[in-house]
């Protein structure tokens, strides 16, 4: 399966400031047919990956005034399907060490607060992949997703108590409940082609038999039209844009070209 997609961001830029951005397309799990990042007045910018997860950034000092960034792609992902009955839980003891930082808490997925709840609604589901699975139908049936219902300070306590949520809230809510579960789990910024309207889209990974596999409560998009870009233990690790100085968006859009064959 090929993709054709990208994204154009533009700033208004009052004070010399840094941005680093995380849009490129993650190269694991992908290939990356060919790309550009193009940046306005041909402003230099530094680019490195993080060894584990494979998170692509471009850094840069942007000037007062307009900073617009241009990215675009050409993707190739090979979708896998395995068979759920023979995806089991890996016990703890078993774990790949790179693995067992997703186990634990963090900023937006409070899974030791909700671990009460997740074993109450999940104690009788056969572990595995159908457990994770019974996770994302619960979350689709039981929390609305809602437009301006949350925003950067909604964890997922937040959307279990509120039941309702943007993408973010569906992703931070199910890697909430599989760490309580002791499934590791990570969130998963990614392209999603049909997504409307076009928006950088949240989802999340669970470590299963021997390889991450991918879920998506909100159902917005087909799995197997996501192209991953950055993974992390919640959101805060995979903005696509941090911005060090005063500087203000002023216009973000997702390029129409985004194309699946």
């Amino acid at each position: 399966m090929k993709f054709r997609l990208g994204c154009e961001l533009e700033y208004d830029v009052a004070e010399n400031s840094v941005f680093i951005f995380n849009v490129g397309v993650n190269q694991q799990h992908q290939t990356i047919l060919s790309e550009s990042f193009v940046v306005n007045s041909h402003l230099e910018y530094e680019e490195f990956t993080a060894p584990h997860e494979g998170n692509r950034f471009q850094r840069l000092v942007a000037p007062p005034g307009e900073l617009t960034i241009v990215y675009r792609a050409e993707v190739e992902t090979a979708y896998r399907m395995d068979n759920p009955d023979l995806i089991e839980e890996v016990p703890i003891d078993k774990l790949p060490p790179e693995a067992l930082v997703y186990l634990s808490p963090s900023r937006y997925c409070q899974s030791d607060k909700l671990g009460r709840l997740a074993f109450s609604i999940f104690k009788e589901w056969q572990p595995g992949y159908s457990r994770v699975t019974a996770i994302c139908n619960w979350i689709f049936g039981h929390v609305e997703y809602l437009r301006g219902s949350s925003d950067q300070h909604t964890s997922a306590f937040d959307t279990a108590t509120e039941r309702a949520g943007v993408c973010r809230d569906f992703a931070h809510l199910g890697i909430a409940f599989c760490r309580a579960l002791s499934i590791p789990a990570r969130f998963l910024s990614a392209y999603a082609y049909q997504l409307q309207p076009p928006d950088f889209h949240a989802c999340f990974e669970a470590y299963l038999g021997n390889r991450w596999y991918l879920f998506d409560a909100t159902r917005l998009a087909p799995q197997n039209g996501l192209v991953r870009i950055g993974v992390g233990r919640d959101a805060a690790d995979t903005p696509f844009a941090s911005i060090f100085g005063p500087a203000e968006m002023k216009r973000m859009s997702l390029l129409q070209r985004f194309s699946f064959e």
